[in-house]
């Protein structure tokens, strides 16, 4: 199983139930993850600018907060998803397979 990038409506997490990373999800799942990570970058440089910025107002930060914490969970499921599929892997190769 693995945990996709993205929630359900509810907010609880999303698998995909296949060991075939080149199935049309495992790569519909692999382009989401490139495209979180690379916001979450984004977001991250806005951020250091406009913490940077003595004059910035209330909003502004509570703004960058808000898109920080989203970038942050984002990546924080990205890497559990990525962790679970590290430790099959090795697990298959420790079993000879």
């Amino acid at each position: 199983m693995r945990l996709l990038p993205w929630t359900n409506a509810q907010g609880a997490p999303c698998y995909l139930s296949t060991d075939d990373p080149h199935s049309r999800m495992s790569r519909l799942a692999d382009e989401v993850e490139a495209d979180l990570l690379d916001s979450a970058e984004y977001v991250l440089k806005e951020a250091r600018t406009l913490l940077a910025e003595p004059k910035a107002g209330e909003g502004e930060l509570r703004f960058a907060g808000v898109r920080l914490a989203e970038s942050l969970e984002d990546t924080l499921r990205i890497a559990a998803g990525r962790g679970v599929r590290l430790d099959a892997e090795l697990m298959r190769e420790g079993d000879g397979g």
